[in-house]
């Protein structure tokens, strides 16, 4: 892991984004709240959550870091018959939290992949990005930019 102890402690943000790609009646599904598993997408904020949350066990040289916010949204697109999830990650501290985001994207859609594999094994996940990071020495970075 690279040395971060003498850098300064900042607030840090970081907003990641992907989406998930499937059949109509999956999105339908989805949308409606009646898949016989449950909530999809409540279950996979919660997870979402939880990826943020154990990045460091998962990224080998990721830093653990003491994370103060994760807010996660979705949104269904029905041209496209997608979700979108949008992560933004928060801590104060002493290196940034784009890993904890981009996993949390990561596993949010991972997870409806796994909720709704028996009815669309066809689902595609993809465009997971960095969206935006701010704080610490390198300021502030946007897509687009």
């Amino acid at each position: 892991m690279v040395d971060v102890g003498s850098k300064v402690e900042t607030h840090r943000v970081a907003r990641a984004h992907g989406a998930i790609f499937m059949e109509p009646a999956t999105r339908e599904l989805i949308e409606a709240g009646t898949h016989k598993k449950g909530d999809v997408l409540g279950i996979a904020r919660l997870a979402a959550i939880q990826g943020a949350k154990r990045c460091a066990d998962l990224i080998p040289l990721a830093h653990p870091i003491p994370l103060t916010k994760v807010a996660v949204a979705f949104d269904v697109d029905r041209t496209a018959n997608a979700v979108h999830i949008e992560v933004t990650a928060e801590t104060v501290g002493r290196t940034g939290v784009e890993m904890e985001a981009l996993t949390a994207a990561s596993v949010g859609l991972l997870t409806i992949y796994d909720m709704c594999k028996a009815v669309d094994r066809g689902m595609r996940i993809a465009d997971i990005q960095l969206l935006e990071k701010r704080g610490g020495k390198s300021g502030h970075w946007q897509r687009g930019e």
